[in-house]
């Protein structure tokens, strides 16, 4: 039932793309670093920059597998073929008037200038070799200190280690790397109607499925956390927890209890510790995102941000606002929103007041992107985000008009 709550228009609400940077600015990176193993460095945060330990590639080697030579010892009458170079050879001097077998990446002889591709080539009777079709200098060599030379800027501080720059390390010798310590993230949802998935479920109760959404998305090797489990709507229960949690942990999460009911407690146990930096944002779900701290002030004490306890709403808000705050309290500098027009392939009144972020499926099949709905749109059904490919993001007071363009943000962006 809809008993068109959502439609009420609330003054005073924060822009989404003003509060995303709300969020990045309050974001400082944890101290501390450690020493990793290579190995171990996967989705970690670099603490130090790191310089190329090598000229890479180290010698002038080949693209491809065929005949290294001298082009301007090309004849009518061919080329023999007097040496034989393998991936792992020294590097070897060719002989005049001759040509080299060679193998991709093996070091190109001193004396050659190109290496044709064995397709490119045919042999005689006697084994000599003849090259159809003209070569430039430098042909298919790969020179020397072309990607990177010693001492140059290889990975800058801030970077995630993910596959790509773990090879890179890997390729100049590099077995260990400095890394900022893993951010402490305390957890915690309220409502003395939650109980976890598994136990029985008495009439009134629903199965806690935001930590669950949570926990999977802070699965990250840069994230430690700290799970606090399902809190009741208690005052003095919130007061004790939230303490334990400014103690120990860089950053505070909690999903529900941060509207204005009366059983709605967070807010004012955040109050009693620290405070509100903002509270309520433009976006449809989500509007009950929060941002505190607990301490002294939002520089000073432990950041606390505070989810929507609708599942969906409670994802919005993890995805465009809570997650580029984690990612500069792990040292990097979060990615710009990626957003770009799509076709929509469905109409749609628009929200009043606020953004809405309808979650959407592309539709290929006409060779161009047409967003469609995902399944229902209320912030209590996580069938249509499991689902979605992205976000349709319509602005304030504006109808979704069939065949008209969009923007639109992909799910894919939204990585741990």
């Amino acid at each position: 039932m809809n008993c068109g709550c959502a439609e009420v228009v609330t003054s005073g609400l924060l822009d989404l793309f003003d509060a995303r940077e709300r969020m990045i600015a309050a974001a400082r990176p944890v101290e501390g670093h450690e020493r990793v193993a290579l190995g171990d460095a996967e989705g970690r945060v670099l603490a130090d920059d790191v310089a190329a330990a090598l000229d890479l590639p180290g010698v002038d080697n080949s693209a491809m597998d065929g005949y290294a030579l001298c082009l301007a010892e090309l004849c009518p009458a061919g080329l023999p073929v007097v040496q034989r170079v393998p991936a792992g050879a020294g590097v070897m001097h060719l002989p005049g008037g001759g040509c080299a077998r060679i193998f991709t990446g093996a070091p190109v002889p001193i004396g050659a200038d190109a290496v044709v591709p064995q397709e490119k080539v045919s042999l005689d009777a006697e084994g000599r070799v003849h090259v159809e079709g003209e070569f430039a200098e430098g042909a298919n060599i790969r020179r020397r200190g072309e990607e990177s030379r010693a001492g140059t800027p290889l990975l800058s501080a801030g970077t995630r280690l993910e596959a790509a720059a773990i090879a890179l390390l890997a390729s100049h010798g590099i077995a260990e790397v400095t890394v900022r310590r893993r951010v402490k993230i305390a957890l915690f949802s309220t409502g003395d109607e939650l109980i976890e998935p598994g136990e029985r479920r008495a009439p009134g109760q629903i199965f806690d499925s935001n930590r669950a959404m949570l926990k999977a998305l802070m699965a990250h090797p840069g994230v430690e956390l700290i799970d606090q489990g399902v809190l009741l709507d208690d005052p003095l229960d919130l007061h004790q927890a939230l303490g334990r949690a400014r103690d120990e942990a860089d950053l505070v999460v909690c999903s529900g209890g941060v509207s204005v009911g009366e059983e709605d407690h967070v807010r004012p146990a955040i109050e009693r510790l620290g405070g509100i930096a903002f509270h309520g944002v433009g976006i449809k779900p989500g509007k009950p995102f929060a941002l505190g701290f607990l301490g002294d002030s939002l520089a000073a004490g432990t950041p606390l941000i505070a989810l929507p306890g609708n599942p969906v709403a409670s994802l919005v808000g993890w995805q465009f606002l809570a997650l580029p705050l984690v990612q500069g309290r792990q040292g990097m500098t979060p990615p710009a929103l990626q957003r770009f027009p799509v076709t929509a392939g469905f109409s749609r009144r628009g929200p009043r007041g606020r953004r809405e972020l309808l979650r959407v499926v592309l539709d290929w099949s006409d060779g161009t992107p047409v967003a469609r709905l995902a399944g229902g749109q209320g912030s209590h059904m996580l069938s249509a985000a499991s689902q979605a490919h992205g976000y349709l993001l319509v602005d304030a007071d504006t109808d979704v008009e069939e065949q008209h363009a969009y923007g639109y943000c992909p799910a894919a962006q939204f990585g741990r």
